[in-house]
């Protein structure tokens, strides 16, 4: 050891070496020797002050790191760390803890406590030696050279457990002590109050050091308690551990209880007032205790591989975590609520009403509501720390807005999926709670901070997806909102008329006003372009042929012509001219061209124009004097026409045969165009309404919440009435209802004898609106003064219109063309899902509807609209259309249907069947008989169905003697007509006699005997034979097999499996057949009977009349 200040030591014989070696490095000997510190057995290779202490540490090749102590006069061995395997090549004191890290040629670092003086950590690397270390002075950060580079890492995460309490309270750890943040009583500049509440105690193998990774990792707090405080700390220390610390609200430091510990994997949750869930670390099972720390259940986990427990959101339920997955689970009913895909799931936050929760990822953020459902999901290239919602009680963005932090940002997330940064950082942070523009937090210290933040851009984009437009265009006036990501925003969600109030830029407010169709701010825009740009440029040009554009498509003829003007585009300027009949314009442009020498513009404005005069001096002029003297012939200007046959005889040409070449006096030849003469002469066209949005209409925009607040408090302190009577107010809403603020409520006209049906205000579901006075429809045209001309009249209600507002049948909304509010009422009154089987039903309601009727010639046809309630005149306003299907084609269909089963064509009768299922809830009933009528049918066709895939089972199964058996028996229990009963059951009893079921082929025969058509002489020989067979059977009473079939048990068939549904037994129904599923296998899947509607929703049924 060297002194710089010249003092001189021993003089032994390793100074003088030592003397020797520094001059040779140094090349001075104004550094000496101060202490020669012998110890190590081997070479020294490394030695490293402390920061502040007077100790020293050095590595060796004798596989030891030892500590020294040094004074004023002397230096010393303290104590030597054994533990490499091979030679120590550095070592260094850790910047922050008092911590020695050495590394070796034994592929290893290892981590020593200073004043205990034992190892806390090893880290390994497999086929790297280490050779040299180095601390990062302020973060908590070390690198370590090896064999194939270098690596960079921490020591221990540096996360501070934290939990939120009620109201404004922080639960989190520093060090070995619980505290309690107390925001509500923030002072100045802090962000509250720090109460400490308990020492936490050291847990595992190193309880008696601080060894790295032996801190808290997870706290809960128990939310569902408001008589005592619950904490959950969980530590990873020993393969997972937790600790139960109880204490008093009232008095949390001074009452605490003596925590209860166990094992478990990852946080632990509370799931009630007096119950927590742990992950059972070894089984993966979720192991519920209560404040005592005692078992009450063990809960398999319902997916595999769950490694984490999370909040719930809600009593009783917990979020697993599984592989990428995160399952919402009940443990108290066994179900899983939700699940969706989120890899790396770090932790979850939920919002203060419980209706969002934020599974913060590694390198992303997924928004899913209460039920686990996602609504947005947004990526990140940095990992992300740390979020929080905000709980700001005004501006609408409590629950709403998610604010997260990254390594050096703060960053925001609606919703909506909209994100942005809020600000940079210098030093990473984990956000605790944002309350307006200011967010909580926790640095790496645990130390309680409050940062500033500008929300103005979220709270912005929040507004504008809730439609809060007051909100917007007051953020818009009074708040510093820029920038071009803000202008793309806004044209990306529609908005372009809100981003010129950001825009200064001319040509950007240009693309502005045309997107959103604001003439004056274009052409205001477009002047300023021409300044900078110069008239001649060729920008300016293309800007005024845009602005052109724009206003042609709204109208504006008068903007169109000052644009072609500015571009001096003089042949659209002439066509505009001769549109709008303005011929004074159309000359002087004749004189522009003239002036120019454009020969073409001189001949297009005398066409024009339709001056022949003109056009056959321009031709002169131009060398054709053919055509010239054609055109002045055509024309009758004789005295031009000899003139210019002169010119070309001159040139040594003829006219003789340039006459013959035109075909005067037919279609084809020659003849004088007249410009179109104006019908009304007038300043501009009636130009394209341009619907001005709520943004653009301030008088119109609704006030945001956080202006309404001040006037809501206003009327609450004038009307000034108790607590008591201001909740019925609430909750009657007298004002609201019409009734007005006097004490005297008449309630004794209304005929509903107090019961409240709550009609009255069911105008949104398509029903009539109240007509409170006869509208004359023409008393408009009384009103029309001289001055103003002709205005057209309103237009009447289409019939489309009238049908989908007067009926709820699908049938009539198809009709109308509303296929999807068709499908969408099928979806709800019968569940129907799958539409292929009804489409030819449906297209079929839509073309029956109308009629085409061919028009005059050159005009199209028209659409004329069938109505089935016009028999007494036409129904205006109250019409509905002439459906396709009738009752009468739906029994047509049935009495096919049985022609076909009788004379076993099976596949026939059942397509037949199939038919009138998809053809009846597409057809509209009159009155109760046909409504009977029409369900008698759909239960005709289910059991018809069912017959016949029993039979086509039966044909299958002819090799198994039970099974033909047993589907044979629930052929007879199908709901047929009795000819074919008769067919069912001299089949059945056949097959059981065969097969020797003698007791089930009797009971047939019984059945068979007893119908009315077995009396008749036709039936004289079955009649014979089914007497026969109940002879024998009764003689052997015996049934060969086992069969699931019980003669005298009521039961239904289920209709997938061909199964016996007992009564009391579980099963599922489709609400639109009827047919049965045993069980719950069906249920959300669609109906085997009629193929469209799924089995097992509770729907109101079949909807028949309108």
């Amino acid at each position: 050891m060297m002194d710089a200040n010249g003092n001189r030591g021993g003089t032994s014989a390793a100074a003088v070496t030592a003397l020797n070696v520094q001059a040779e490095l140094f090349g001075t000997n104004d550094v000496v020797v101060k202490y020669v510190l012998e110890g190590h057995d081997r070479g020294v290779n490394w030695a490293a002050f402390h920061p502040t202490l007077p100790l020293l540490a050095s590595a060796a090749d004798d596989r030891q790191v030892k500590l020294w102590r040094m004074s004023e006069t002397k230096a010393w061995e303290v104590d030597t760390l054994r533990g490499h395997a091979n030679n120590v090549s550095c070592c260094l004191f850790h910047p922050k803890q008092e911590l020695v890290v050495s590394n070796s040629e034994d592929r290893s670092i290892r981590v020593w406590d200073v004043s205990k003086r034992v190892g806390v950590q090893t880290f390994r690397r497999e086929g790297d030696r280490f050779w040299i270390l180095a601390a990062h002075r302020s973060q908590n950060l070390l690198a370590a050279g090896h064999d194939s580079g270098m690596i960079v890492f921490k020591l221990e995460r540096e996360r501070p457990a934290s939990a939120h309490g009620p109201g404004d309270k922080l639960y989190y750890v520093r060090g070995r002590e619980l505290f309690c943040h107390d925001y509500s009583r923030a002072t100045g500049g802090s962000s509250g109050v720090d109460v400490p509440i308990a020492s936490l105690r050291r847990v595992g193998q190193q309880a008696q050091t601080d060894g790295i990774g032996s801190g808290p990792r997870f706290l809960s707090y128990n939310m569902h308690n408001p008589t005592e405080g619950n904490i959950l700390v969980c530590s990873e220390v020993d393969g997972g551990c937790y600790e139960l610390i109880t204490f008093s609200l009232t008095n949390a430091g001074g009452s605490v209880t003596d925590g209860k510990r166990g094992s478990c994997l990852g946080p632990g949750v509370f799931l009630g007032r007096n119950r927590f869930a742990v992950l059972d670390r070894h089984k993966r099972e979720i192991v519920v205790k209560n404040l005592n720390n005692e078992t009450t259940k063990r809960v398999s986990a319902p997916v595999p591989n769950v490694d984490c427990l999370y909040d719930g959101g809600a009593s009783g339920r917990i979020i697993l975590r599984a592989d990428d997955r995160a399952v919402l689970f009940e443990v108290q009913s066994r179900r899983v609520i939700g699940e969706l895909t989120a890899p790396k799931i770090k932790n979850i936050v939920w919002s203060p009403d419980g209706s969002k929760v934020a599974l913060l990822c590694k390198y992303g953020v997924v928004i899913a509501n209460r039920q686990l459902e996602q609504l947005c999901s947004i990526s990140d290239t940095v990992r992300i720390k740390s979020g929080a919602w905000d709980v700001s009680p005004t501006g609408g963005t409590n629950s709403n807005l998610f604010v997260y932090t990254t390594l050096h940002h703060v960053k925001y997330c609606l919703p909506t999926g909209d994100t942005g940064t809020i600000r940079t950082l210098d030093n990473p942070i984990y956000a605790t709670r944002v309350v307006k523009d200011s967010l909580f937090c926790l640095d790496r210290e645990a130390r309680s901070r409050v940062i500033s933040i500008d929300t103005t851009e979220a709270r912005f984009k929040l507004a504008l997806a809730n439609k809060k437009y007051g909100q917007v265009m007051h953020m818009v006036k009074h708040s510093r909102l820029c920038g071009r990501a803000i202008v793309a925003y806004l044209q990306s969600k529609g908005f372009p008329e809100v981003a010129l109030h950001f825009v200064r830029d001319p040509q950007t407010r240009f693309r502005l006003a045309l997107a959103c169709g604001n003439i004056e701010a274009a052409m205001e825009s477009a002047f300023s372009l021409e300044q900078q740009q110069g008239a001649a440029d060729g920008k300016s040009r293309d800007v005024w042929g845009e602005l052109g554009s724009e206003a042609l498509r709204q109208g504006n003829h008068q903007v169109v012509e000052m644009s072609y003007q500015r571009k001096k585009d003089f042949d659209r300027l002439s066509f505009l001219y001769m549109l709008t009949g303005d011929t004074e314009k159309l000359r002087k442009m004749l004189k522009i061209s003239n002036m120019r020498n454009d020969i073409m513009g001189r001949y297009h404005n005398a066409l024009l124009l339709g001056d022949a005069a003109e056009r056959v001096a321009v031709l002169e002029a131009s060398g054709n004097l053919p055509l010239a003297y054609i055109s002045a012939k055509l024309h009758g200007l004789d005295e031009v026409a000899e003139r210019i046959k002169v010119a070309i005889e001159t040139q040594e040409g003829s006219v003789d045969g340039l006459m013959e070449k035109i075909p005067v006096g037919t279609k084809k030849g020659g003849r004088l165009l007249q410009p179109p003469t104006p019908i009304v002469r007038a300043n501009n066209w009636p130009t394209l309404e341009i619907k001005k949005t709520t943004l653009e209409d301030l008088s119109a925009a609704d006030v945001g919440d956080e202006y309404q607040e001040e006037a809501h408090a206003a009327v609450a302190a004038d009307t000034g009435a108790s607590a008591g009577a201001a909740a019925w107010d609430d909750d009657f809403g007298m004002e609201d209802a019409g009734v007005g603020g006097g004490e005297d409520f008449d309630l004794g006209d209304d005929d509903d004898m107090g019961w409240g049906d709550d009609l009255d205000g069911l105008g949104d579901i398509g029903g009539d609106e109240v007509k409170t006075e006869q509208v004359d429809d023409m008393a408009a045209f009384n009103e029309i003064s001289g001055d103003i001309g002709f205005q057209m009249p309103p237009a009447g209600r289409p019939p489309a219109g009238c049908w989908v507002a007067n009926s709820s049948h699908a049938a009539d909304h198809m009709a109308a063309g509303g296929a999807s509010s068709a499908m969408q009422l099928l979806h709800r009154q019968i569940a129907a899902s799958d539409f292929s089987n009804l489409k030819g039903s449906m297209l079929g309601c839509y073309l029956g509807s109308t009629v085409s009727l061919p028009g005059v010639p050159g005009s199209g046809s028209m659409i004329v609209p069938l109505m089935r309630n016009d028999a007494g005149g036409h129904p205006g306003n109250d019409s509905l259309p002439r459906t396709s299907s009738t009752i009468r084609s739906l029994v047509s269909g049935v009495r096919m249907g049985y022609k076909y089963f009788q004379t076993g064509k099976f596949t026939e009768a059942k397509n037949a069947f199939a038919e009138v299922l998809s053809q009846i809830p597409l057809t509209v009933t009159d009155n109760r008989s046909q409504t009977n009528e029409i369900k008698e049918m759909l239960e005709i066709c289910r059991e018809y169905i069912t017959a016949i895939r029993l039979k086509e089972a039966i044909t299958a199964a002819g090799a198994d003697p039970v099974r033909s058996t047993e589907l044979s028996a629930y052929f007879t229990h199908c709901n047929l007509q009795p000819v074919h009963l008769l067919l069912a059951l001299r089949s059945a009893m056949g097959t059981a006699f065969k097969h020797k079921n003698f007791i089930v082929a009797a009971s047939f025969a019984r059945r068979l005997l007893e119908l009315p058509d077995m009396r008749s002489e036709r039936n004289a020989d079955l009649r014979m034979k089914a007497t026969k067979v109940l002879q024998k059977s009764e003689q052997m009473a015996r049934n060969e097999h086992t069969l699931n079939y019980k003669e005298n048990a009521a039961f239904s068939i289920d209709c997938k499996d061909f199964v016996p549904v007992y009564t009391g037994e579980e099963c599922v129904k489709c609400s639109y057949c009827g047919s049965a599923y045993k069980g719950s296998s069906m249920k959300g899947q669609v109906c085997v009977t009629d193929g469209f509607c799924t089995v097992g929703l509770e729907t109101i049924g079949l909807v028949t009349g309108k």
